[in-house]
């Protein structure tokens, strides 16, 4: 007679086993069927948990220290001004405000994905516009009205900056350091853990936030200390001839830079330590008008994503401007209206 096993206790213990694992903080994963069984997850899924622990295999697992509990983001528009002083037409040969539409649905996808992911994480979008015609601002305030994310428009009267920026600068100059004042303004004045400075010519991937929010996290335990994550990977720091370091975050390497544009994302007590200094952009434009935010690099770590996250739609031949082994097509046809 063939005899039956009983499996019955094996599986009893198997989860008990498990249980005790989930409570002492311990994963398994059974390489055979390419599973976390404490987790209940396959392996190719994200096994990290926002708050708690980073899990990269096969390097295990990092318990986070800082939890991120709000996001606030930033968005600096101005549709009148193709590209800044320049007579360059940018990728695609669009109007600027085609440029902002897109930038805005494509961050608002990412926001919905990331807001399905992490259910405890507050999400907040600001736009902040200078100069834009009206039919722009209308169809701006539509495009975040529809939206199921908490949103608010300001629009900026240039006026209340005659008397704080220098002047002889021209129209676009000077509405850029405004636009960029009131942004620090308000990331000083609000609440949020994190906080996303975002130009109006940058189209995100739809899992931007959510790599973004997840490798600040795991960063910010492994340094001990507060960040920048840039979204893109821009094409110039390729030029430059200096050592770097790679960091896994949760899908994405992640590559440690010295430079960087005026889109990315920190937190409010970087703001808070060195807001005298990013005060300068919003008060005189010297060059290059980013030191200030390279000078906080050589304190607090600042990464760029590879492959890029979001890329800027800059002149094709720009080395500021569109990121390498990016679907840009896609990605721009993606978040048309």
């Amino acid at each position: 007679m063939k005899k039956i096993k009983n499996t019955q206790k094996t599986n009893f213990l198997k989860k008990i086993f498990i249980k005790f694992c989930r409570l002492i903080g311990y994963e398994i994963i059974d390489q055979s069927n390419f599973r976390s069984t404490t987790l209940n997850k396959n392996l190719n899924e994200t096994l990290s948990v926002q708050g708690k622990k980073s899990i990269t295999i096969p390097l295990g697992q990092v318990d986070i220290k800082n939890k991120i509990n709000s996001l606030k983001i930033i968005v600096r528009t101005c549709t009148s001004e193709l590209i800044m002083d320049q007579n360059k037409r940018r990728i695609f040969n669009e109007e600027k405000n085609e440029y902002t539409f897109r930038t805005l649905r494509s961050l608002i996808k990412s926001i919905n994905k990331a807001s399905l992911e992490f259910k405890n994480i507050r999400f907040n979008l600001i736009v902040t516009d200078t100069n834009s015609p009206k039919e722009d601002i209308y169809k701006i305030k539509e495009i975040l009205n529809k939206s199921n994310i908490e949103n608010k428009f300001q629009s900026i009267n240039l006026e209340d900056f005659k008397d704080k920026i220098k002047p002889g600068y021209s129209k676009a100059k000077f509405s850029n350091m405004a636009n960029f004042y009131t942004s620090l303004l308000i990331a000083k004045k609000e609440s949020a853990d994190i906080i996303y400075f975002v130009e109006d010519d940058y189209l995100h991937s739809e899992n931007a936030i959510t790599e973004m929010i997840f490798s600040y996290e795991k960063f910010n335990t492994i340094f001990s200390k507060d960040l920048v994550l840039l979204p893109s990977d821009y094409p110039y720091l390729y030029t430059k001839d200096e050592a770097t370091k790679i960091y896994l975050g949760e899908k994405y390497h992640w590559r440690l830079v010295s430079e960087s544009l005026v889109t990315f994302m920190t937190s409010k007590k970087v703001i808070e330590e060195n807001y005298n200094s990013l005060e300068k952009m919003g008060i005189e434009w010297v060059d290059p008008w980013e030191k200030p935010l390279h000078d906080i690099y050589n304190s607090n770590p600042c990464l760029s994503p590879i492959p890029s996250l979001a890329v800027h739609c800059a002149n094709i031949n720009s080395v500021f401007g569109v990121s390498p082994f990016i679907d840009l097509k896609k990605l721009w046809e993606n978040n048309e209206s």
